[in-house]
């Protein structure tokens, strides 16, 4: 196990809100008229919620902390798409995540220390990432991103055709196998998606016709996921999540309506997570589910604000794909669906710092504004 100072991670957490904040002053007609338009009361609530949480948080310190990087985090992805258009952001999280393709090769290489870790004897990546999960996820979207882009692009398509398949590279080598999964099933989302433009006459029964597949292969998986998950060297529990969550759940059912504040509930043996690692047999510091996340954090009220909000942009995400012609008008509705997605066995949604809620916050924005111009014009 390698121990990490995470002292400097928070000074540069702390100087990139600094430097969003002063972005956003100078340039604040253009935020606050995004804000204004979008009118996305839910995800506001949502936010407001976690800072109020602190008058019954059951750790008030954290929850501070965590609510001021929260409405931080979400600041900057309304900075985010305030300031670019929908292919400057996607160009931006390209270069990105090219930065961190060529050094997670790198630390992996050069520094297998820092870069790989033993999973059951077996060496797998984590490149810069402090897990091989981080990296699995990561690479998920940068799969996408890459993948858009050069779907998108002819002008030197090439290198996104490059980095789609660098990151697919990564991916196989942090053997992350939920995270396999989901890209296998973004990409069909993506042709999936542009069905939504066809003729009405076409659509409904493409559509009957996938849902009835679809169903098809529910059902078996349901009765063979046993048999499947062993065949890929996993085990039924999804590596001890489905005997964690029935304990989560029991401590969820104790404050349902609003949760132990957020951040407040996973302190170790000094909070309420005692419980949950005396049962479970070893010490988790999530609940690897973002829905039982929000529940332990904000209670059902939080998830309700949660679930609201993202159909609502995830409907509007459809009516913008339905009245566009370009690759690059899914990237929202991409981002939206594999958050759905990763949130069934990560708790990364609404997490403080995090990427995954940066772009959620991107992505909700940019559907609703795109709602709202329609509406006026």
């Amino acid at each position: 196990m390698v121990e990490y100072d995470s002292s400097l991670i928070r000074i540069i957490f702390f100087l990139i809100y600094a430097i969003t904040l002063l972005l956003i002053v100078l340039r604040w007609k253009k935020t606050l008229y995004v804000f204004v338009l979008s009118k996305d009361i839910f995800l506001y609530s949502l936010v407001m919620l976690a800072v109020v949480s602190i008058t019954w948080s059951f750790e008030p310190s954290t929850t501070l902390k965590n609510s001021f990087t929260l409405i931080s985090s979400s600041l900057f992805g309304l900075y985010f798409v305030s300031r670019y258009s929908l292919k400057q952001q996607l160009y931006l999280l390209a270069w990105t995540f090219g930065i961190v393709i060529v050094l997670s090769f790198i630390f992996a290489l050069a520094l297998p220390k820092y870069g790989i870790q033993s999973d059951l004897g077996k060496p797998l990546w984590r490149g810069v990432f402090t897990h091989k999960n981080g990296l699995g996820g990561r690479m998920v979207t940068s799969s996408i991103v890459f993948f858009i882009l050069g779907y998108q692009i002819q002008r030197r398509s090439w290198l996104f055709w490059g980095g789609f398949s660098l990151s697919i590279l990564l991916l196989l080598l942090a053997g992350s196998t939920s995270s396999v999964f989901n890209l296998l099933i973004l990409i069909l989302a993506f042709f999936a998606f542009q069905i939504w433009r066809w003729p009405y006459q076409v659509i409904v029964p493409t559509l009957i016709m996938m849902a009835t597949i679809s169903q098809s292969l529910y059902f078996w998986l349901s009765n063979n996921a046993g048999v499947l998950l062993n065949s890929i060297g996993k085990d039924a529990t999804l590596t001890g999540r489905t005997d964690l969550w029935p304990l989560v759940i029991d401590m969820i059912l104790k404050h349902p309506w609003i949760g132990y504040g957020y951040g407040g509930f996973w302190q170790g043996w000094d909070g309420e997570s005692a419980y949950v690692w005396l049962n479970a047999g070893w010490t988790p510091n999530h609940p690897h589910n973002g829905y039982l996340n929000i529940c332990l954090d904000l209670g059902l009220l939080g998830l309700g604000l949660f679930l609201l909000g993202f159909w609502r942009s995830y409907l509007q995400g459809f009516a913008w794909v339905r009245s566009s012609n370009t690759a690059l008008d899914i990237w929202p509705l991409m981002q939206m669906t594999y958050i759905f997605l990763a949130s069934l066995t990560e708790s990364t949604l609404l997490e403080s710092n995090s990427l995954t809620w940066i772009l959620y916050v991107a992505a909700s924005f940019s559907v609703r504004m795109k709602h709202e111009i329609k509406i006026k014009s």
